[in-house]
């Protein structure tokens, strides 16, 4: 039996395929290159997808492949950038918002690694400093969040008492599982596993597999 027929596809089906992803491939760096001058750096090709949207550009930089996948939303005013290594995927609906659009302070930045994967619907709220490393997943929907709400004032609004920000942290070589959340302030050590929906609120040690709300280290890989 053909190995492709047994596999549900047949030889034909399978060229049409991947001449459909070459197409998609074609139209997505097609969709990057009128803004490759517009960045702060670009080095390396730019693959956008449908519908993705990419903000004060001149703040943007990588320094290899980028690929930003339909409908993902990178904001690109910050004080020091958003900058991308080489090799980096950010999947379909991601949002990437270092500054409020209702006004307040510019935020931080951006610094993440090469070969690091963000997944469809995650949301990186770096107004205060981020730094990702080499080699990182984040699966879909992952949260991370560089900035706590002031509530310690009962006479104020929450709102009215503003943000305070800190930097969060997450080193080489870490998998954080869908639907997790990683709290400002945190160091996410390298060799990390992050278990699906966990809430990260304490730094993580090298080689630890954590989960839980909070997340509380269960062993070391």
């Amino acid at each position: 039996m053909n190995l492709l027929r047994f596999r549900g596809l047949s030889t034909g089906d399978n060229v049409l395929a991947s001449s459909q992803m070459a197409f998609r491939t074609f139209r997505m760096l097609l969709r990057g290159a009128p803004l490759k001058p517009w960045l702060k750096n670009s080095r390396g090709p730019l693959f956008v997808g449908r519908g993705a949207r990419l903000t004060n550009p001149q703040m943007i930089s990588h320094q290899g492949r980028l690929v930003v996948e339909d409908f993902a939303e990178v904001q690109g005013l910050t004080k020091y950038g958003l900058n991308f290594g080489s090799d980096v995927s950010i999947g379909r609906g991601c949002m990437i918002r270092p500054t409020s659009y209702y006004g307040g302070e510019v935020g931080v930045g951006l610094w993440v690694g090469d070969r690091t994967s963000f997944g469809a619907g995650c949301f990186i709220g770096c107004s205060g400093e981020i730094r990702i490393g080499n080699d990182v997943m984040l699966g879909p929907g992952v949260r991370l969040f560089s900035e706590n709400h002031v509530f310690g004032d009962t006479e104020r609004t929450i709102k009215a008492q503003g943000v305070v920000r800190e930097s969060l942290s997450i080193g080489d070589n870490v998998w954080i599982g869908s639907g997790a959340t990683v709290t400002a302030g945190v160091t996410v050590g390298s060799g990390v596993v992050v278990a699906a929906g966990s809430v990260v609120t304490r730094d993580v040690p090298d080689n630890a597999i954590v989960a839980g709300v909070p997340a509380k280290v269960l062993r070391s890989r």
